[in-house]
């Protein structure tokens, strides 16, 4: 029984963070999704409801509470499960969540670069800025080939869920990067976790 409410758009890499988790925690039926479509410009009223900043993904609780921010949704939920958490305890944790802040910066930056190609009009965009925000993009890929792979690859965690959506969007929005060429390693690891069920589960429509 559905005793929670996720306003979501299923093309939101941050509302597929937490329907990844949910499906990883067994936790899919507990939540009621509310389809919702808005933009910087175009925000939901029925989002705005509780949530003063009008992004999504945003969790209302059974008590009428909303949560938003897939980072704070994403800490709840997975405290609202019995099997062992995607957010580890001690000292593995700091690291797994630096990692998943930097998957996330990933998709600060893509979804900047789509707002600006996308809904900017074309004499109005600014090539630098979207340059800048493609490095960033690089730099952090760069830093989880080198550094992360056999970290990434120890478990499906907090970390791993962002950089696979992270790595999704991409796909889906960003295709003309082409990542893979540059990142083997990550293309690799991509590709086994796009396996799970529960990320065949929450492709973006």
């Amino acid at each position: 029984m559905s005793t929670m409410t996720l306003f979501h758009s299923p093309a939101s890499p941050f509302v597929r963070k937490v329907m990844v988790l949910l499906h990883e925690t067994g936790q899919t039926e507990r939540v009621a999704l509310h389809e919702v479509q808005l933009s910087p410009v175009a925000p939901s009223a029925a989002v705005l409801e509780g949530n003063p900043a009008g992004k999504i993904p945003a969790l209302r609780l059974a008590d009428g509470n909303v949560l938003h921010d897939s980072r704070v949704i994403l800490d709840y939920l997975d405290s609202q499960h019995v099997g062992e958490p995607l957010i580890p305890t001690g000292s593995a944790r700091w690291r797994r969540l630096t990692l998943a802040s930097l998957a996330d910066a990933i998709l600060d930056a893509a979804v900047l670069l789509r707002y600006e190609t996308f809904l900017r009009p074309e004499d109005k965009r600014w090539e630098q800025w979207q340059a800048a925000q493609q490095d960033k993009i690089e730099r952090a890929l760069a830093y989880f080939e080198q550094d992360c792979l056999a970290e990434l690859a120890s478990r499906f965690d907090i970390a791993a869920i962002g950089l696979a959506c992270a790595l999704g969007y991409l796909d889906l929005r960003q295709p003309q990067l082409g990542w893979r060429g540059r990142f083997p390693g990550l293309a690799g690891w991509f590709a086994d976790v796009s396996q799970r069920p529960s990320m065949q589960a929450t492709l973006p429509r």
